[in-house]
C-alpha cells in the first residue's frame, strides 16, 4: 500500500478524505486517486498542511519523510 503514513495520520486524527479534499480544493475522488500512488514530497506536504489546518494543529502523530 502507498502513503501509508499519510493514511495513518488521517485514521489517527479521525478526519475524512471529503474533509482534505475541500482544503485542497480537489474533489474526494481526486484525493483517493493521489493516494493510490506514491505521493512527491510536495504533495504530502500539502495533504499534511491540510491536516494540521483542519486539526487546528494538534495532530497525534507527525510523519517523516522516508524517501
Amino acid at each position: 500500500m502507498h502513503n501509508v503514513e499519510i493514511r495513518e495520520l488521517i485514521k489517527k486524527n479521525r478526519i475524512f478524505n471529503y474533509e482534505i479534499a475541500e482544503k485542497l480544493h480537489i474533489s474526494e475522488y481526486t484525493l483517493c486517486r493521489w493516494l493510490r500512488n506514491e505521493l512527491s514530497t510536495e504533495k504530502k506536504q500539502e495533504i499534511t498542511a491540510a491536516i494540521i489546518e483542519l486539526t487546528g494543529g494538534d495532530i497525534s502523530e507527525n510523519i517523516s519523510d522516508n524517501s
